[in-house]
């Protein structure tokens, strides 16, 4: 998948550059053309001659030089990814906030490729609220994460932190140009703009706690993607997971409470034709929330809590004539009969029902078996991939033209 791919890879100064080089080892040998940007400090940890013999061209680590312009727009156009790795926690806040003092930020600025970061750092900066919320900012913008991974550290400790090991992130970039649509896949959702939920939401108890559930987002992200490969433009809103989407047209919008996502979803449902209600929200979550930690006493504990906002409801109960709800219905009795009644209540196009207690389905599976139900007639499934149940859900949907 990566022969012949034109490829930038960005360099930042962390002790984890050194494994630049196994990763442009590796991307040459996959076919692939590499050019190569480092930061001053990355030039600390590993030499730019390692990095142009293995590559075969020249380094570029300022966007001028005494021999002339290095042309960041130019090269932020030729490149089919950008693979910045390492990233360190400044490199993450400069790219995060657009502070152009390198190439590396001058390229990622001016490009028009999918780019990916692997961030790399010890674990309190990696868990600092500050990284935290640069790194949702990039993911906001579309950029791709691949993720730290955990085990010793340079300080000595153990956490995450780590950056992901090269044949990692090459079988991500791998898999990133697997999953791009070609000329074989339907393009049946072109024009459509579909708003997906996914994953779970937590409802904080204290600064240590809260209620949650086992959804891993696995669903709405092959929803995400399924529907990007067919055309569509994607707004996802995605719960706290451990996973994310390398596709293209899709831009995701990081959640953690169900409030966030009800916030989140009404602003982007206007600008969309579709809405499909993936995510596993909480009903309810506590009434306050301690902001110290809650002490073990004797005795029993109760919670007092009250209702969260119903995202379907309020989606299918408001929505335009050219615009279709599908929501999701997780039951374990009287699955048809309460799906419906959902679906009614709450004015859904048609809804896909599922149930913990169907082995390989449901939460943390690769695997899921579904029923279509609308108002006339109830569709089963047998167990599939969740990419190819997604390919089903959106096939209804697909059927259902909206009219202008």
């Amino acid at each position: 998948m990566l022969a012949g791919k034109k490829i930038i890879l960005g360099v930042s100064g962390s002790i984890a550059a050194y494994k630049a080089a196994l990763i442009v080892r590796g991307l040459v040998r996959a076919g692939a053309e590499v050019r190569v940007l480092m930061t001053q400090a990355a030039a600390d940890f590993i030499t730019p001659l390692t990095l142009s013999t293995l590559s075969r061209n020249p380094v570029i680590s300022s966007v001028h030089t005494d021999e002339g312009w290095n042309n960041h727009v130019e090269l932020g156009l030729w490149a089919d990814a950008y693979l910045i790795a390492p990233a360190t926690a400044t490199t993450l806040a400069k790219l995060a906030h657009g502070i152009c003092d390198s190439a590396l930020v001058a390229v990622y600025l001016s490009a028009r490729c999918p780019v990916f970061f692997a961030p790399a750092m010890d674990v309190d900066m990696w868990l600092h609220p500050a990284t935290r919320a640069n790194v949702a900012l990039l993911q906001s913008y579309g950029n791709h994460l691949i993720d730290v991974e955990s085990g010793e550290l340079a300080s000595g400790l153990n956490g995450q932190g780590r950056l992901a090991e090269p044949e990692h992130i090459l079988q991500r970039l791998e898999d990133h140009f697997g999953d791009q649509p070609n000329q074989t896949v339907s393009q049946d959702l072109k024009g459509r703009r579909i708003l997906i939920t996914a994953g779970p939401t937590f409802e904080d108890l204290d600064p240590v706690r809260f209620l949650g559930n086992r959804s891993t987002g696995k669903m709405g992200i092959a929803l995400a993607e399924a529907a990007a490969a067919r055309g569509a433009g994607v707004e996802l809103i995605l719960g706290p997971t451990h996973l994310s989407t390398t596709a293209a047209n899709i831009t995701t919008t990081p959640v953690r409470s169900a409030r966030e996502m009800h916030a989140a979803a009404l602003q982007r449902w206007p600008e969309c034709t579709d809405a499909i209600l993936c995510a596993a929200v909480a009903d309810y979550r506590p009434e306050t929330v301690a902001t110290d930690k809650i002490k073990k006493k004797d005795g029993e504990l109760t919670l007092s809590l009250v209702r969260n906002p119903d995202i379907a409801a309020e989606l299918g109960n408001n929505k335009l004539a050219d615009q279709r709800v599908v929501g999701f219905a997780l039951e374990t009795e009287n699955g048809v009969e309460n799906a419906r009644k959902k679906l009614l209540r709450k004015n859904l196009d048609f809804i896909v029902l599922n149930s913990p207690r169907t082995a390989g389905a449901a939460f943390g599976h690769d695997t899921n078996q579904i029923q279509l139900i609308d108002r006339n007639k109830v569709t089963a499934f047998e167990l599939k991939t969740k990419r190819e149940v997604a390919d089903d859900i959106l096939d209804r949907l697909a059927a259902d033209k909206p009219t202008p």
